[in-house]
């Protein structure tokens, strides 16, 4: 973002600060304004909000945002973990004032728009069961928890078992999708990431157009993520591998959640959660869980937040140093 460490170093600091300030004076006085004691209406509104901003998914309660019953604080939640899933390159260009690059990245695209794709498969799936039929009600029950597992944070408005007698496979599948595709690059958020779905989508299109156009063609295909850039093989390489990757280790925790006696959906919906670092749970993850599927989802957690290549190198030099003796 800056010239050296030191400078992007600081203005990360400077921008978690300055939303931490807001959002629990923002926070805060929401809590207050529901009856909570003022010293526990801004400790609450504090951890609310670095749990929301480091898409962590945390809360003083065990009920979590379902505690609180606030329309208002879901609402201010959104907006707290929707920048959490930012780049924080964007977070830069939008302090600087070059607020274009916040419609023109294609990021903040893909996010819109898998957004959009994905809630309505959910809205699908969730009037087909008929659960929520009052729009707000889907909003506070739905929407939020579209946005919690696309951004990766955890946050709920509904009991951990409502996944499973509410919700139908449809509307599962709909935030499985969310959980696995997660937020942008350099944010907080977990998951695939929106700019290895982006090179995907354009590599995509970059073939067919090749198939469509005459073999003389030279076809060039175009991405813009904080300045225009060609997209090269390497690009699309780099974000299959770690998009396989991904869905790989989906597939395995999902294959161990199933030995255990559980349904392929609810050992999806629970491997993606542990992989995509989200928090989300189905009611599989609790305190007195097999032993062996513990050990899965701690595998999971950690090298899905390394994102593979952390752990492809200490493989290659645990290898490394074994051929060596």
């Amino acid at each position: 973002m800056l010239p050296n460490v030191i400078d992007t170093s600081r203005f990360i600091w400077l921008v978690s600060i300055v939303y931490l300030i807001l959002s629990t004076l923002v926070l805060g006085t929401v809590g207050i304004a529901n009856g909570m004691k003022t010293a526990n209406a801004f400790f609450h509104g504090a951890c609310i909000f670095m749990a929301a901003f480091d898409t962590a998914g945390f809360a003083p309660q065990s009920q979590n945002i379902l505690y609180y019953h606030s329309l208002l604080f879901e609402i201010i939640t959104i907006v707290i973990m929707l920048l959490g899933a930012m780049n924080f390159n964007l977070h830069y260009q939008l302090w600087t004032g070059n607020r274009r690059e916040i419609w023109k990245n294609i990021e903040t695209r893909m996010l819109c728009i898998t957004i959009v794709v994905i809630f309505l498969i959910t809205l699908i799936g969730l009037n087909q069961v008929g659960s929520y039929p009052r729009a707000l009600i889907m909003f506070r029950k739905g929407f939020y928890q579209v946005i919690s597992a696309h951004t990766t944070t955890g946050y709920m408005t509904i009991y951990a078992r409502q996944f499973i007698n509410d919700w139908g496979d449809l509307a599962l599948a709909g935030l499985i999708c969310a959980m696995a595709f997660g937020g942008g690059t350099c944010s907080t958020a977990g998951g695939i990431k929106m700019l290895r779905l982006g090179i995907i989508v354009k590599a995509l299109q970059q073939d067919l157009k090749r198939i469509i156009l005459p073999e003389r063609a030279v076809v060039e295909q175009k991405l813009h993520h904080l300045k225009e850039l060609f997209l090269e093989d390497k690009q699309v390489r780099a974000a299959l591998l770690i998009t396989v990757a991904y869905l790989a280790l989906y597939g395995i925790g999902a294959l161990v959640g199933m030995l255990y006696g559980y349904s392929f959906l609810d050992s999806l919906f629970e491997s993606t959660s542990a992989a995509a670092n989200v928090g989300l749970s189905c009611g599989i993850t609790t305190p007195g869980m097999p032993t062996g599927l513990k050990l899965t989802y701690i595998v999971q957690m950690w090298v899905g937040r390394l994102e593979f290549m952390s752990v492809f190198t200490l493989i290659g030099f645990f290898v490394a140093a074994i051929k060596g003796r």
